[in-house]
């Protein structure tokens, strides 16, 4: 980690220092604002004391961060347009980071004060859009491709959908529960038991499953927000000290051929759909001398073939990264990033079939197996961040959850129903590499076993989520959009 700081400026080294310390003070914040979720259902149910419920759940998250692979990390890096991520400069780096932590930070801190799940997903990607907005206001872009669009539309649906799946599973669930065991005592809030059996803490299978699930939840939520932070924090390193981490200096032949070879195999995928692709892209090699694209660049498909020349040669014969000058590595990383993106664009062409379409995934996969990548200490870093924040702040939002979302308090079968239908949603969406909001899951979950055991809802507090949910996105968009205008105007 300290060696990234060798040979910078003190300028350039205190604002990564700063950068880095930002992306992991949105980390520490995200631990007690949303893993505050995660824990409190069995904080409420007395299913274990706080002090070693909000323990355990930082340690589960820790774990989350470090298994989670990288999936969730760079679909929230690709929010950016490629046009930004190939062409971003220190100053813009240091702009557009600095700006969507401010905004996240400042909406999380704010939602947090006052109880509300609000969601450190939507706080984050919305920061994220808006900074695109606004360089491409700034730049005079395009707002069409100001941002990547289609992974906005598919983070954007999988924000929307899980919150309904969670309700309608969580209620579902607690529908067979309550027709499988109607008399068992899971059945109780733990105001009841106390009253009627004098016992403080669930029975129990009860409480395993209560705790088991929990700690399923603070995992799931660890491998998918943690991956947010180090999604992040790449791209502080990328943006700052480029020659360093544009691509993975520890890659070894084999991956360097991998990424070449998956570059010849696309072309020559191209050209056996010449029929099909003619139309999209030239497909005739052309003459190269090694400096087919300038400094500053947008991707162009037209250019895939004299791209795939240059990268194919550029990459010939090269065993380790450490080969390739500092100055030339920024520039094999925009060539892979844009045969990337015009895979991805072919790949959603009416006329590739599945089995094609699965091809040119593979191949993507091995193009980027050595940009998309992470240090071991950036993994570390943003675990221990999540991992300590969750020990901290997490009672505002415990007491909204346990018992501010139902006119009664939820009983044990609630909290088991809402916990197991959002670990299990959050585990699936990592899986297809889906940020989704912890948050929003498990709340409304808690309102549809409310529904569900016709405890009915205090609309005041739903209100509040709502209004938090609708307006979370546009106001995180705004902020970012704001920070990066003033900072663009005053270093720019």
């Amino acid at each position: 980690m300290i060696e990234m700081f060798s040979g910078l400026s003190l300028t350039v080294g205190v604002s990564l220092a700063l950068a880095v310390l930002f992306v992991l003070t949105f980390e520490f914040i995200n631990g007690f604002h949303d893993t505050a979720n995660a824990v409190a259902t069995v904080i409420y149910t007395k299913a274990m004391p706080a002090h070693l419920a909000v323990v355990a759940s930082g340690i589960f998250n820790f774990l989350g961060v470090m298994l989670g692979g990288l999936s969730v990390a760079y679909a929230i890096v690709h929010l950016l347009p490629v046009d930004l991520l190939i062409n971003v400069s220190s100053v813009q780096g240091l702009s557009m980071v600095f700006s969507l932590l401010a905004a996240a930070i400042m909406w999380n801190l704010g939602t947090w004060y006052f109880g509300l799940p609000a969601s450190s997903s939507h706080t984050l990607i919305g920061s994220i859009l808006g900074v695109g907005l606004a360089n491409a206001f700034i730049t005079g872009g395009d707002l069409g491709t100001a941002i990547n669009w289609g992974k906005a539309i598919d983070i954007a649906l999988s924000l929307l959908v899980s919150p309904t799946v969670g309700f309608l599973l969580a209620f579902l669930l607690l529908l067979g529960l309550k027709r499988l065991w109607a008399d068992g005592k899971m059945h109780k809030t733990p105001e009841g038991r106390r009253a009627i059996d004098n016992k403080k803490h669930p029975p129990f299978w009860n409480r395993v499953v209560l705790i088991a699930s929990a700690m399923g939840v603070s995992f799931a939520h660890g491998s998918n927000d943690g991956q947010k932070g180090i999604g992040l924090i790449m791209l502080v390193l990328i943006g700052i000290v480029p020659a360093k981490f544009v691509l993975d200096l520890d890659s070894t032949t084999y991956q360097i051929d991998r990424t070449r070879d998956a570059a010849i195999h696309m072309m020559q995928f191209y050209q056996q759909h010449d029929d099909k692709l003619g139309k999209y892209m030239l497909l005739k090699p052309a003459e190269s001398n090694g400096d087919d694209m300038p400094k500053q660049f947008h991707c162009d498909y037209h250019q895939t073939a004299p791209a795939v020349q240059t990268l194919v040669s550029r990459l010939e014969g090269i065993k380790d990264y450490s080969e390739i000058a500092p100055a030339e590595r920024p520039h094999i990383r925009r060539l892979i990033l844009c045969l990337d993106d015009t895979a991805r664009k072919v790949a959603k062409l009416p006329e590739i079939k599945p089995r094609e379409v699965a091809d040119l995934n593979k191949l993507r996969a091995d193009l980027t197996a050595t940009t998309e990548y992470s240090p071991q200490w950036v993994i570390v870093a943003i675990a221990l961040a999540l991992g300590l924040g969750t020990m901290v702040g997490w009672k505002r939002v415990v007491l909204t959850v346990g018992e501010k979302i139902g006119k009664q308090g939820m009983t044990y079968a609630q909290g088991m129903s809402a916990q197991i239908v959002a670990a299990s949603s959050i585990g699936i969406a990592n899986i297809f590499g889906l940020p989704v909001s912890t948050t929003h899951v498990l709340s409304s979950g808690v309102a549809g076993t409310m529904v569900a055991n016709k405890s009915g809802l205090q609309m005041s507090t739903i209100r509040n989520i709502l209004l938090a949910w609708v307006f979370t996105l546009p106001a995180s968009m705004g902020l970012a959009a704001a920070f990066f205008w003033t900072s663009m105007k005053i270093f720019g």
